[in-house]
């Protein structure tokens, strides 16, 4: 019997700009799409996944950003947010710890609420200065979306949310990911915010019509340490 086709999937970062705009171009452009994914998560592991994920045989793909790139990016993603009539927050991750946002995401995902649990951390990230990395900031948002604040302050200390974690970073090494936004459709890849479209057109019938660009609220853009997980498009 042939193998079933694997859906298409959304692999998504929440640290990401890239990411961000991405979603924000499916949702404005191509809201037919979004029910269609797989979403996947992809974050920078902790200590504790490391473990997890070498038990697993498996790897994460981790390259250090020179400062001359986190340079190029802060003036890359002012272009492409002013393009879109926004100006985004960059937060300073002094003690990054992306394990809590992204966690949360399979709690939330149990609960029917991935997708808005996406979007809401992505406004408080790049549009209201919020810290994803503060445990306590989190479970906050995790709350706004009708998530029980018990539950999401404790899913770094659930060992089945882990197993989901280490899984899906398996994942990450399996279907080759090596930055975000990543979408996969059969067997093709596509790397980037400026693939979106191309994603988008990989899908059988007419191409949803986009709809009209609104200008979004202004706060400041500031800098702040990251990995190399970013380029003029994607990040990775």
């Amino acid at each position: 019997m042939p193998r079933a086709a694997r859906p298409p999937r959304f692999y998504f970062n929440l640290r990401s700009p890239y990411n961000f705009l991405a979603l924000r171009e499916l949702r404005e452009n191509h809201p037919g799409l979004l029910d269609r994914l797989e979403w996947r998560p992809f974050w920078e592991p902790d200590e504790i996944s490391r473990k997890l994920l070498a038990e697993a045989g498996a790897e994460f793909p981790y390259v250090p950003m020179s400062r001359a790139k986190q340079f190029y990016i802060l003036r890359d993603v002012r272009r492409l947010a002013a393009d879109r009539g926004l100006t985004l927050t960059w937060p300073v991750d002094a003690d990054p710890w992306w394990e809590p946002a992204h966690l949360t995401w399979f709690l939330a995902e149990r609960r029917g609420l991935g997708r808005a649990w996406v979007e809401r951390a992505g406004r408080a990230r790049w549009l209201e200065g919020g810290d994803l990395c503060d445990p306590a900031t989190v479970r906050e948002l995790a709350v706004s979306i009708g998530l029980d604040a018990e539950e999401a302050g404790s899913v770094t200390d659930d060992p089945e949310i882990r197993a989901q974690g280490v899984r899906a970073l398996v994942d990450v090494d399996r279907d080759g990911v090596f930055g975000v936004p990543y979408f996969i459709h059969g067997s093709e890849p596509f790397w980037g915010l400026d693939r979106v479209a191309d994603f988008a057109a990989s899908f059988p019938g007419p191409a949803p019509a986009p709809a009209a660009q609104k200008p979004g609220p202004g706060v400041a853009l500031v800098g702040g340490p990251a990995s190399d997980l970013s380029h003029a498009g994607g990040c990775g």
